[in-house]
């Protein structure tokens, strides 16, 4: 079993350090305990490139109602990729270009 430091116990720690390894101890951490905040699209949605979203799913991504994401289908703005049973599925991609349209209108 892998035991941890608790907060506590690391913050009696650093205040017995002295005060050039606590200033050594804070710079790590300044530098690079939060390096890796600037995350790029593909980092944050490449795992959706080819998922499928339900119409709700759709409708919160596109920003607008389950009723007009409806109308949109069947005036053919947006067409789904499957159809199981009576749900309706649709690509992110497909998706992303409907919501780029819709922000320049």
């Amino acid at each position: 079993m892998t035991q941890y430091m608790t907060a506590e116990d690391l913050f009696a720690h650093v205040q017995k350090m002295p005060s050039k390894e606590r200033i050594k101890f804070f710079s790590l951490i300044a530098i690079n305990a939060f390096q890796d905040n600037d995350y790029n699209h593909e980092q944050v949605f490449g795992h959706l490139r080819n998922a499928t979203f339900s119409a709700e799913e759709a409708a919160e991504f596109l920003e607008i109602s389950l009723t007009t994401l409806r109308r949109y289908v069947q005036a053919g703005r947006l067409k789904p990729t499957s159809i199981i049973g009576r749900n309706q599925l649709f690509s992110s991609a497909d998706l992303k270009l409907l919501k780029q349209k819709i922000n320049k209108e």
